[in-house]
């Protein structure tokens, strides 16, 4: 397996506004920390939009949370889509690295974790979705009547369940995650 660490759209405008935003955040960061020691790359992705909105590249809400505490190290990858992959240099950062397995983290669990777990396997990379490593709205979804925790679950069992020919998705706990030997 030769692993990089995503982690998706975990910004300062977002982290309060999910479940656990801050807890989550801070499992993230120890998981970039242990990747790092490791060797295996750590890229951030960032939600990026208009100016004048959320998401405008240059407010503070948009930047990257500093509860990651990225390094120098690390690859910010900016996107406009729920789909890290869309319209992005991520898949050839991916192949410059010989990298055949994402640990995929962020936000939100229904929204650009899910996108980006399905593009990663029809790109041909299996996923290791850290099942306690994202997180949906704090509400949850209450259109479906689902709370927080239930969106989670949800959706670690859809995509681990998913067939799909290009990879194949394996839920691990943050706290089983190995990047190395």
């Amino acid at each position: 397996m030769r692993a990089a660490l995503l982690i998706v759209d975990v910004q300062e405008v977002l982290v309060p506004l999910v479940w656990r935003g801050e807890e989550l955040a801070d499992r993230v960061a120890a998981l970039a920390r242990e990747a790092r020691r490791a060797g295996v790359p750590v890229i951030a992705l960032r939600q990026v939009g208009p100016g004048g909105t959320e998401f405008d590249p240059d407010s503070p809400g948009a930047r990257i949370s500093a509860r990651l505490r990225l390094e120098p190290t690390d690859v910010v990858v900016d996107k406009t889509a729920t789909d890290a992959f869309y319209r992005t240099d991520l898949a050839a950062l991916l192949a410059e690295r010989d990298v055949d397995t994402v640990v995929l983290t962020g936000l939100a669990t229904d929204y650009c974790v899910d996108a980006t777990a399905r593009s990663a396997l029809s790109h041909g990379l299996d996923v290791v979705l850290v099942s306690d490593g994202h997180s949906p709205a704090a509400d949850g979804d209450p259109g479906a009547r689902l709370t927080a925790e239930q969106v989670v679950d949800r959706h670690n069992r859809l995509l681990s369940t998913a067939v799909h020919p290009g990879g194949t998705v394996r839920l691990v706990p943050a706290a089983q995650v190995a990047f190395g030997p």
